[in-house]
């Protein structure tokens, strides 16, 4: 509390540290200044208990400091933990995130893009699956997965080698027939190179495989339907199995050992996501590892710095292969 009783306010910061009253107003809003006077200004806020109007502060700067997410769901637990890293990314540049969960309703991630318009926002991150998405080119908006337009950034793993690495496992841990499973948005986008890359290695070295893809929005039967398909006389048809998703792989694993089938003595399975159990921090299986923080991290650090062109259009992050216990390592 200031002297007054009141809360305190950038004047009586400025007369506890000793310093100008424009020096506190640089240091609140992150312009640079000397060091020693950064830490008399913070440390005498400190003592006041001063807190920055961060709504007073947004319309000084003609700013809300505020970003919107758009997420399909938060059902797949990969959506779930990227924007959590985001939010995380966005607090430590003082920014607000607002989540919107469209269920890929090209509607509402369009109403989202005119909160841009609107000025309610200053900016969008998207993971979107609408196919007639319209993005202005000239808007802050960083998508992830998904190319949307030259000028538009995208940031997402690399999907094609992380599919290559998965094919190159099962076959190097003696998988004579792999297959390739894919459940997802039939909205072209960067996870599609999952199944290009299995493929691409699968041909270049005459490896037999099979590659069947499914459409989410019919759910997961469809995939069971097909493992039932390819059981016979006791056994599968394929002993390695790569599936486009950690959430895929699992539930794969949990149908094959149902009809009987053993994981990893039988069929290996690798997913590819990264996830680990929050209990133990293990892997949900053996997986395709993309670097989920990173590719938060990156994708807000480009949205706030936009007016940059130093930015290539698109960014594709490295990606490595985890042992799970679903592969015979």
């Amino acid at each position: 509390m200031s002297k007054t009783g009141k809360a305190p306010t950038m004047k009586d910061v400025a007369r506890e540290a000793g310093v100008a009253l424009g020096t506190v107003s640089k240091v609140f809003n992150d312009i640079p200044v000397g060091e020693s006077y950064r830490l008399k200004v913070e440390e005498a806020a400190r003592r006041l208990g001063y807190r920055v109007n961060s709504y007073a502060r947004g319309l000084r700067a003609d700013k809300t400091y505020t970003v919107a997410l758009i997420l399909p769901s938060l059902d797949h637990p990969f959506f779930a933990l990227l924007a959590d890293h985001i939010c995380v990314a966005l607090n430590k540049h003082n920014y607000r995130m607002v989540l919107d969960i469209t269920k890929s309703d090209p509607h509402a991630e369009m109403r989202c893009i005119r909160m841009i318009e609107q000025d309610k926002v200053d900016g969008v991150i998207g993971l979107t699956y609408a196919e007639d998405l319209q993005v202005d080119e000239n808007l802050p908006y960083v998508s992830i997965d998904r190319f949307i337009g030259a000028n538009i950034p995208c940031v997402s793993s690399d999907n094609f080698g992380g599919g290559r690495i998965a094919a190159e496992r099962l076959t190097a841990l003696g998988c004579r027939r792999p297959l390739f499973l894919r459940l997802g948005s039939d909205v072209p986008g960067e996870t599609d190179k999952r199944g290009a890359g299995f493929v691409t290695y699968c041909q270049i070295n005459g490896v037999d495989f099979g590659a069947q893809r499914f459409i989410d929005r019919h759910g997961v039967e469809p995939v069971y339907d097909f493992l039932e398909a390819c059981y016979r006389d006791g056994k599968l048809d394929y002993d390695g199995i790569f599936c486009s998703t950690d959430l895929l792989a699992c539930q794969v694993i949990r149908r094959l050992r149902q009809l009987g089938v053993r994981v990893p003595e039988d069929v290996q399975v690798i997913g590819f996501d990264g996830l680990r159990r929050p209990d133990t921090g293990e892997y949900y299986c053996s997986t395709i590892v993309q670097p989920i923080q990173q590719v938060a991290e990156t994708a807000v650090y480009i949205l706030l710095n936009s007016a940059s062109d130093q930015f290539p259009g698109f960014m594709s992050l490295p990606v490595t292969y985890a042992p799970g216990g679903t592969t015979r390592e």
